[in-house]
């Protein structure tokens, strides 16, 4: 996922063999590449055309992630272009998750409500 100019000389070297090899390889790099582009810049204006060359190709992962980014176009341009994040909250939801399946008949409520909850001091 590097741009060419950042691969040590080993990388480019592989990344050409594998371009010059696979011909599929260099289609995934360019929409890879274009898409981190999108992401990073923070526009969502080339995103149809990507979808649209992405749909294109016989790459059956990027079509598949084409179409579903299609189908829900409008979250993923507000979540390209607003600074907004939900990564706070989906990471306390992973984390209660987490614990809730490490938990699981194991013990009673009392021991998954210490281990949730944030510890109280007591003075």
């Amino acid at each position: 996922m590097k741009p060419c100019g950042q691969l040590t000389a080993d990388q480019a070297r592989k990344v050409d063999a594998l371009k010059a090899g696979a011909p599929s390889f260099a289609t995934m790099r360019s929409l890879a590449m274009r898409f981190s582009g999108i992401l990073r810049g923070r526009a969502a204006d080339p995103l149809p055309a990507w979808i649209d060359d992405a749909i294109e190709t016989d790459l059956t992962p990027i079509v598949r992630f084409a179409r579903t980014l299609n189908r829900d176009f409008d979250a993923v341009k507000n979540a390209i272009e607003m600074p907004w994040s939900n990564g706070q909250a989906e990471g306390q939801i992973n984390r209660l998750k987490t614990l809730k399946r490490a938990m699981y008949g194991r013990a009673g409520p009392e021991l998954l409500r210490a281990r949730m909850l944030p510890f109280r001091h007591t003075d």
